[in-house]
C-alpha cells in the first residue's frame, strides 16, 4: 500500500480528499483470466482511460469446502488489488456472497446446498452464519487495502441486484452490519436493474444505489435520480454486450454505435462501471446457467463481446470507447509489459484411450445406498457422478423416470449406450424397449443363485451443466439424482454412487479397456519450442470437458455456438505437454487441432 491515507465520500458526486472524482471503470474478474496476465489487462484498462478497475470475488472458489478456504494462484485477490494500485488505479470490490456474473450457483458454494431447508440470501440464520465465517476470512484480507488505509479500494457493494431476487430489507441491513463491523468504511453501493420495483426492493439507507442497464442511458439515469437523494448518478454494469449459451445459435454481439452513444452520455451525467471490460473464460465446471422456460448453461468462453477479447485482444470497441472517454479525461501513455502470442501447435493425435467403466474405480470410491443421492448430499460439487445398479427385478428395461434428477444423463446398460437425456426430458417418462441380455451359465462347484451373478449393469451418468445463478430456482440446483429412479412403473433400489469432480485426473490408468461408443478419455502429447495462448478446435467430438497438463480448461459442446477452447500459454511449459480430453456421447475423432485464432461462434 502507498501509505497515503485518503478520504473518499459521497455527496452530489464522488469525491476523493475533499476534489471531486468522475468513476471511470472497467469490470476485469482476476478468477477469469490466469494471474500471469492480469497486469497486462489491468495495463490495457489504464490506457483506455479508466481510472478504477471493478471486480467481484467468488465465495465458491474462495471457500469450495466449508471451512476450507484458498487465496492464492488465481484467487490471490490481494496480489491482484496491489496490482492494480501499482498502475494508480482505483478498486470497486463487490463482495456479497452472491454475485451473479454468469458464473456457477451465482458465486454461492454449492455445499450450502446439503443442509436441509437452506434459504438463500434472505434473513435466515444458518445461511448469515455460514456469510459470517467466510466474512470473518475474507474481509480481514480486503479492509486493509482500503483508502482509508492508504490503499485504492474506494467502495464497496451490500448485494447484487437483490431488487431482482426478493425485497428483505432486514437481510440487507443485517449484511451491511456484518460488513462495517468487520472493518468496512468505505462507501457501500447497491446495484440493481433500472426499474421502480427493482429498485424499491434493493435500496438500503446509507448505500448509494446504482442502476445495472446497457442502453437509453437518459432514461434509466433519470429513474435512478429519484433515488439517489441527490446523490450522483452511476451505472456499476454498463453492458457492452451479452453471453453466450449452448445452442443459441451464435456469440452475442453488442450494437456498436449505439454503445458508443450510450457511454458519451453516462459519463456526461454520471459514472460508469464498463461491464464486461474483459469477460475471460470460465474455466473447470464454473459456468452460471439460467432458466427460464427450459435450462440454457453458459459456454465456458465469457468473451461477452466485451472491450478486450477473451484472450485479451484489443478490439474496434476498445478503439471506440477510447475516443469517448478522452473527451472525459486525459488518456495516459501506458506501455503493454506483457509479451503475449498467439500460437498455432497444428494437429494432435490421440496417443491413448480408456472408457471411464474400465478406469472407474481409480477415480472414486463407490458410496452404497439404498436410494440414489445428490451430489451435494455425497460432499461434491461439480462435474459429473455416475450410479450404477443391477436390474436384478426387471425383465427388460421398457420405461425410465429420474425423479429430482439435474442436468444431462448418459444411460448404459453393461456399457452399451441406451439413451441421452436433458433438461425437463428427465422430468419425463420415457419409453425405452431395450431388450435386456442375460446369461444363464452355470456356476460349477457353487450353490449361489446362478441369476444373480447375470443381472445386466446399469450406469446412469449425470453431468451438472452448471448451476442456475438467477432468480429463485436457485433454491433447486442440487445435482445428480436427488429422490429416485423409476424403472417399469416401480421405484429401483441400491444403488452404487460414484462421485467424479475430475480433480484427480492424473488417476486416469489409459492400461484399462476401451470400448467405443462410451464415456471415454483421451490422451493427446505436443511439444511446445515457444510459449503462446492457442485455441482447441474440437471439430468431430461430441460433448465433454478438457484437461491441459491437468488443468480444466472447460467443457465443449458440438451444438455451438463456440467451437474452439482458449488456452492461455502460461499453461504450457517448454517441451512435452499433455491433453486429455474427457468425452461423454461416444462421438469422437481421432484428432484435435491447436490453432492460432478463436471461433466462438
Amino acid at each position: 500500500m502507498n501509505g497515503k491515507v485518503s478520504h473518499f465520500e459521497i455527496k452530489d458526486t464522488f469525491y476523493l480528499d475533499g476534489k471531486p472524482l468522475k468513476i471511470i471503470s472497467g469490470a476485469f474478474h482476476y478468477f477469469r483470466t490466469v494471474p500471469e496476465y492480469w497486469q497486462d489487462r489491468l495495463e490495457k484498462l489504464k490506457a483506455l482511460g479508466c481510472n478504477t478497475v471493478e471486480t467481484y470475488i467468488p465465495w465458491n472458489m474462495h471457500e469450495p469446502k466449508k471451512g476450507e478456504y484458498h487465496f492464492e494462484g488465481i484467487l490471490d485477490v490481494e496480489k491482484f488489488i496491489k496490482l492494480a494500485e501499482d498502475l494508480g488505479l482505483y478498486v470497486i470490490i463487490r463482495p456479497s456472497p452472491y454475485i451473479c456474473a454468469e458464473w456457477e450457483f451465482g458465486g454461492l458454494p454449492a455445499w450450502l446446498l446439503a443442509e436441509e431447508g437452506m434459504k438463500l440470501r434472505v434473513n435466515y440464520g444458518p445461511f448469515l452464519k455460514h456469510v459470517e465465517d467466510y466474512y470473518k476470512v475474507l474481509l480481514p484480507k480486503i479492509t486493509p487495502w482500503q483508502v482509508t488505509n492508504g490503499g485504492p479500494v474506494i467502495m464497496m457493494q451490500v448485494e447484487n441486484e437483490y431488487g431482482y431476487y426478493a425485497n428483505d430489507t432486514t437481510y440487507l441491513e443485517a449484511m451491511r452490519k456484518l460488513m462495517t463491523d468487520l472493518g468496512v468504511n468505505v462507501p457501500l453501493v447497491t446495484s440493481d436493474g433500472p426499474y421502480k420495483e427493482s429498485l424499491n426492493a434493493g435500496k438500503l439507507p446509507g448505500a448509494l444505489p446504482t442502476g445495472n442497464f446497457g442502453s437509453r442511458t437518459e432514461e434509466r439515469f433519470g429513474l435512478l435520480q429519484q433515488y439517489t437523494d441527490g446523490g450522483p448518478l452511476m451505472c456499476t454494469e454498463f453492458w457492452v454486450g451479452w453471453f453466450d449459451h449452448w445452442g443459441n445459435g451464435g456469440h452475442m454481439r453488442g450494437n456498436l454505435e449505439e454503445s458508443v452513444k450510450d457511454l458519451d452520455k453516462m459519463l456526461e451525467m454520471g459514472h460508469v462501471n464498463i461491464y464486461m471490460f474483459e469477460g475471460g473464460t470460465n474455466f473447470g465446471f464454473m459456468n452460471g446457467s439460467n432458466y427460464y422456460d427450459e435450462l440454457t448453461p453458459d459456454v465456458t468462453s465469457y468473451d461477452y463481446d466485451a472491450v478486450l477479447s477473451e484472450d485479451g485482444q484489443i478490439t474496434e470497441k476498445y478503439r471506440r470507447y477510447r475516443e469517448v472517454i478522452g473527451k472525459y479525461t486525459e488518456i495516459p501513455e501506458v506501455e503493454f509489459t506483457t509479451k503475449i502470442l498467439r500460437k498455432s501447435y497444428g494437429t494432435l493425435h490421440i496417443q491413448e484411450k480408456v472408457s471411464l467403466s474400465s478406469t472407474l474405480e481409480k477415480l472414486s470410491a463407490p458410496v452404497e445406498s439404498v436410494f440414489p443421492q445428490s451430489m451435494e448430499r455425497l460432499g461434491q460439487n461439480y462435474g459429473y457422478i455416475l450410479y450404477r445398479t443391477k436390474l436384478h427385478s426387471e425383465e427388460n428395461l421398457g420405461k425410465i423416470k429420474l425423479w429430482g434428477a439435474n442436468d444431462r444423463v448418459n444411460i448404459l446398460v453393461d456399457d452399451k449406450p441406451v439413451v441421452t437425456l436433458y433438461d425437463r426430458e428427465l422430468l419425463e417418462e420415457h419409453q425405452l424397449d431395450y431388450e435386456l441380455q442375460r446369461k444363464e451359465e452355470p456356476v460349477r462347484g457353487s450353490d449361489v443363485d446362478v441369476a444373480s451373478q447375470n443381472h445386466p449393469v446399469m450406469d446412469i451418468l449425470v453431468e451438472n451443466m452448471g448451476r442456475v445463478n438467477f432468480g429463485p430456482r436457485m433454491d433447486l440446483q442440487r445435482k445428480g439424482i436427488d429422490h429416485c429412479v423409476q424403472i417399469n412403473g416401480h421405484m429401483h433400489n441400491h444403488w452404487q454412487q460414484y462421485t467424479l469432480p475430475l480433480d484427480n485426473i492424473e488417476k486416469v490408468d489409459f492400461a484399462g479397456e476401451y470400448k467405443a461408443g462410451t464415456p471415454a478419455f483421451y490422451k493427446f502429447n505436443f511439444q511446445v519450442d515457444e510459449v503462446g495462448d492457442t485455441f482447441l478446435d474440437f471439430e468431430g467430438w461430441g460433448k465433454g470437458c478438457v484437461f491441459v497438463n491437468g488443468f480444466n480448461i472447460g467443457r465443449f459442446w458440438e451444438i455451438g455456438p463456440q467451437k474452439r477452447l482458449y488456452i492461455p500459454g502460461p499453461l504450457l511449459k517448454l517441451g512435452e505437454n499433455e491433453i486429455i480430453v474427457f468425452e461423454t456421447d461416444g462421438k469422437v475423432t481421432e484428432k484435435i487441432t491447436l490453432k492460432d485464432e478463436p471461433d466462438i461462434g
